[in-house]
């Protein structure tokens, strides 16, 4: 290996340890580009989904059981931004782990956790706005906030409990150099992960969505019908429309989530030999990009979102009653 000759140019990443590994060449115009692009990422990441959080936590308004597991999916995006890629980029730009065997684990887990209830929020909107859309009448008695919250409790624990199950059977492969971060997790895990981690939670999404576009279609069509008449659309009618945009536009979000996670859980499947680092790479940084796009989506799509943001970065939210404020009106309070 590299780390045995006596090459003045080899760098290690731990040069008093004879078995470290040795140090990926850059330039230093190439280090400045990376840290300054990924330090943007996880700033950007942070900063969006805390606009988020702020806007649903601070207006009465916007305390609705469909925004309690946009906040959940807000606050997985945001760990992602926080811990997860600051550390990854660490890892691909210096091409060493800096932090010890016992946080390569504990870091595993971590990710694990939070992607796992960001996945586990979009199955909870996916189950939300099918109930809003196809049984518009029983959503009340079915989906409260208290209800919303417990569920939501229930799959932070159950992701958390699920990955120390499978940190427990980690093992550190034997053949690796000092400073290098490589889990080994079984085969049986892996399937176990793909089964009850990808493919179910998939599976429910994608018949929950189809399910909720067949009959959204219906309503509209119902909805046009009796306006071309001249009837009068009454306020239920108005309500299921505006029920429909928000699984439209909640749609629109799962299923860039979606996108963004098949390539990484195929690359689960194949043998990371058999890949070649950059692809492998460019795989996993697509999931971690999904965290910095969430919020963009609700900027897009939701009037209520841009205008919160005007209020917080204003500074008006520090104002008596704004949090009685109502965001859904187009005239300032």
């Amino acid at each position: 290996m590299a780390y045995e000759t006596e090459d003045h140019e080899t760098q290690y990443c731990f040069p008093g340890i004879n078995s470290s590994c040795t140090k990926g060449k850059r330039s230093r115009h190439e280090y400045n580009v990376l840290y300054v692009f990924f330090s943007l990422l996880s700033a950007l990441t942070v900063f969006l989904n805390l606009l988020v959080i702020i806007s649903i936590s601070h207006f009465k308004k916007l305390h609705t059981p469909t925004n309690l597991v946009i906040l959940s999916l807000a606050v997985s995006d945001m760990l992602i931004g926080l811990i997860v890629i600051p550390i990854e980029a660490i890892k691909l730009i210096e091409t060493c782990w800096y932090f010890r065997d016992t946080f390569c684990s504990l870091f595993v887990l971590i990710i694990g956790l939070v992607l796992q209830a960001s996945l586990s929020s979009s199955v909870l909107i996916a189950i939300d706005r099918f109930v809003a859309v196809c049984h518009p009448l029983q959503y009340p008695q079915k989906i409260s906030m208290t209800r919303m919250l417990i569920v939501i409790c229930l799959c932070w624990f159950f992701s958390l409990a699920y990955n120390i199950a499978i940190a427990i059977s980690f093992s550190h492969r034997a053949d690796v150099c000092y400073g290098e971060c490589n889990i080994m997790i079984t085969y049986e895990w892996r399937v176990n992960d793909l089964i009850f981690c990808f493919l179910f939670p998939c599976t429910v999404i994608i018949t929950l969505y189809l399910r909720i576009f067949y009959v959204a279609q219906k309503q509209v069509k119902v909805i046009n019908s009796l306006m071309k008449r001249g009837k009068c659309v009454m306020g239920g009618s108005v309500r299921r429309k505006s029920e429909t945009k928000a699984a439209l536009t909640l749609g629109i979000n799962v299923a860039v989530h979606l996108l963004c996670w098949i390539p990484y859980y195929i690359l689960t499947l194949t043998e990371n030999s058999a890949i070649p680092p950059n692809i492998l790479y460019c795989l996993v940084w697509v999931l971690y990009v999904n965290s910095c796009l969430n919020p963009l989506i609700y900027a897009l799509f939701y009037p209520w979102f841009r205008k919160s943001i005007k209020y917080i970065l204003t500074f008006r939210i520090f104002q008596p009653a704004s949090s009685r404020v109502d965001i859904f009106t187009n005239h300032h309070s």
